[in-house]
């Protein structure tokens, strides 16, 4: 069991820095409203806030491929009513997508997170990126300005390298005078149709995450709106003189957050930079495969101590449990069915499952859900020993995360340690267990607030605590003797100073009137 528990994940070196620049922003924002937990939520509220502006700038704009540009121009004279705030907040919003799209990917293959359980959300990522550019480098195309051309030329003289193509696009799209207003119209089309199929994308790709983000908070949301709408007054857009297909454009102020692909391909050519697309997105698409990432076996239901209630399909981060029809002699409609291709092995479901409760003394505690990587009897076992071997006053037990700060570095004479699989393993009967078994005051150690590896872990174990969900640490149980710690992986001298201070506090109370018996042991019923 010890080989196979050495074996479980644990932050690579990646995140580990990650964390570091997480907890950097942590002093200017806050861990609630720190941006980098949030990215993939501001990556649907950019993505609004670029529909709600580009609507309000078809309202007034002429789909005509000879009246576009002066209809842009109308606006940016503010002819149609906020034209110009609107266009600039249309480009930066979308900027801004490209930003935080581009750092949730980094912070996700930072942490690891394309593969097992993952995999869903990675590779519909990976489509909705697709798109995103797609649509984005449209966009740029319906001013029909100088812009505009060189974008869409650059474009074409890409697909003409294909053999499918073989130089048509070029030849019938931009030669000639003028884009046709039919083509013209297909632009329009594909530059309204790409966001809607993006939406699906980012649809399908938060399916198997429970719940979803994709709404930050209130204070960050107004806040990145607030700091768009100054952009937009401190620096609105220009357009460029109209296109002239018979001219070359001298130069172009690029928008690099989209256009960069042109000038990647000024330097490696078409042919280049097909090869260099296609590798980036199939070693993104094959890192799932080509990538070993340590995890923890699924979760397993035992049906003689599962009753139905579904806490654990409520509580599981990413729709692994089920509910289904029962399939023994149990007087209970229903039971839980784990799909462990979906299973994180993050152990949520076993702290949040009734029968995860230490007060029957049976030889081995058994659970209706429990991990095989680190039972929750076992976990009883040692929170026992080491409570009952505690010296001194005042006598803690830390219960501590595996993602997050390394408890087991705390343990000292009157300090004990047990390690969960995630914060939100720990059933809040185990915090009065401690207390019944000697100890003076319990710290539970999290991750940080919106850190967790499993999404809500941080957020269950507070609501449990706080009688919030159920299970609920009960009300009989001193809160002033039992604390709530965030601490990441590089949170150590954080949970120390933690530590050190409930001590005092815990000192200032007093010892526990007593140490109270542990319950006897459950005697077996015998029949004559």
């Amino acid at each position: 069991m010890d080989a196979a528990r050495a074996a479980l994940p644990r932050p690579g070196r990646a995140a580990l820095v990650l964390e570091r620049v997480e907890a950097f922003f942590d002093r200017a924002f806050g861990q609630r409203l720190n941006p980098w937990r949030h990215l993939g939520a501001l990556g649907f509220h950019f993505f609004w806030i670029c529909c709600a502006s580009g609507i309000w700038i078809y309202v007034g704009f002429d789909t005509s491929a000879t009246g576009a540009r002066e209809s842009l121009a109308a606006m940016d004279a503010n002819d149609w009513p906020l034209g110009a705030f609107a266009r600039a907040l249309h480009r930066y919003s979308a900027d801004a997508l490209v930003a935080v799209t581009a750092l949730h990917l980094l912070r996700e293959l930072a942490r690891r997170h394309y593969a097992a359980f993952r995999r869903f959300a990675w590779l519909t990522g990976i489509f909705a990126l697709v798109v995103m550019f797609a649509a984005g480098i449209g966009g740029y195309w319906l001013p029909w300005d100088q812009l505009a051309q060189w974008s869409l030329t650059a474009t074409t003289e890409w697909f003409d390298a294909l053999p499918v193509f073989d130089g048509a696009l070029t030849r019938n799209v931009i030669s000639g005078d003028q884009v046709s207003d039919r083509f013209f119209s297909l632009l329009i089309f594909l530059h309204i149709g790409l966001p809607l199929t993006m939406l699906g994308a980012m649809w399908v790709h938060v399916q198997r995450v429970s719940p979803a983000r994709t709404s930050p908070p209130a204070a960050l949301a107004w806040g990145s709106a607030a700091t768009l709408a100054a952009l937009c007054l401190a620096k609105p857009l220009a357009l460029m003189p109209a296109a002239d297909l018979s001219r070359i454009p001298a130069a172009i102020p690029l928008d690099w957050f989209y256009l960069f692909p042109h000038v990647l391909m000024a330097a490696i050519g078409p042919d280049g930079l097909w090869v260099a697309t296609a590798a980036f997105l199939a070693v993104l698409a094959a890192l799932p495969w080509a990538t070993r990432v340590p995890r923890a076996p699924a979760a397993r239901v035992n049906l003689d101590n599962c009753n139905g209630c579904a806490r654990c399909f409520a509580d599981c981060p990413y729709d692994a449990v089920v509910m289904v029809a029962r399939t023994d002699a149990r007087p209970h409609p229903r039971q839980a069915q784990v799909d462990p291709l979906l299973c994180a092995g993050c152990g949520v479901c076993t702290g949040a499952c009734p029968s995860s409760t230490p007060f029957r003394r049976d030889e081995q505690l058994a659970t209706g859900i429990d991990m095989p990587s680190l039972p929750i009897g076992e976990l009883r076992s040692r929170l026992e020993a080491r409570a009952e071997g505690l010296a001194g006053h005042p006598r803690i037990v830390v219960f501590g995360c595996r993602w997050g700060a390394d408890s087991a570095r705390l343990e000292d004479a009157s300090t004990a340690a047990v390690e969960f699989l995630c914060a939100a393993m720990v059933p809040p009967s185990f915090v009065e267990y401690a207390l019944r078994a000697g100890a003076d005051g319990v710290l539970v150690a999290g991750c940080r607030e919106g850190d967790c590896e499993f999404r809500v872990g941080e957020a269950l174990t507070a609501a449990r605590l706080e009688a919030r969900r159920a299970p609920a640490l009960r009300p009989t149980v001193p809160r002033e003797r039992v604390r709530l710690v965030p601490a990441g992986r590089s949170d150590l001298a954080v949970l120390r100073e933690q530590l050190a201070d409930f001590r005092t506090e815990l000192t200032r109370l007093g010892p526990r009137a007593a140490r109270h018996a542990l319950p006897p042991k459950r005697q077996e019923k015998r029949h004559g």
